[in-house]
């Protein structure tokens, strides 16, 4: 597998998640990716939301590609979205896209109204569970 980004020069949101083979896949551990330049508009103001997006999994066979990943997260700066659905959905293409044995994406959404959001899913493999 072979990223078409890294060594590239895009500059474009993608919704494309690119993937690489997990140099360890005998063995658990913990990938942590945290940035904290996450936006999306608010599907009801279109105000920007700005966030702090974690991803934490367990790789299986297959790892995220950080370039690709953060390229995907900014497809989300023009596209409106309630905190807890995009944190889910976060979750849903990279478990979709690497099948890992665990995973969380925590989004961390700054205040709006006077209110803090905090949204965490999890996933777990079914042999896992």
């Amino acid at each position: 597998m072979s990223s078409t980004l890294l060594g590239a020069n895009p500059t474009t949101a993608t919704n494309e998640i690119q993937v690489f083979p997990n140099p360890n896949p005998d063995r658990d551990y913990t990938i942590e990716i945290h940035t904290p330049e996450f936006t999306c508009l608010c599907p009801v103001t279109g105000q920007p939301d700005f966030a702090e997006i974690t991803l934490r999994y367990v790789p299986d066979q297959l790892c995220v590609e950080l370039k690709s990943l953060k390229l995907y997260y900014w497809s989300f700066r023009n596209e409106g979205a309630f905190h807890e659905a995009v944190t889910n959905q976060i979750l849903d293409e990279i478990v979709g896209k690497i099948a890992p044995r665990e995973a969380t994406v925590i989004g961390k959404f700054n205040v709006r109204g006077g209110l803090y959001t905090t949204v965490t899913a999890t996933y777990s493999a079914p042999a896992r569970a």
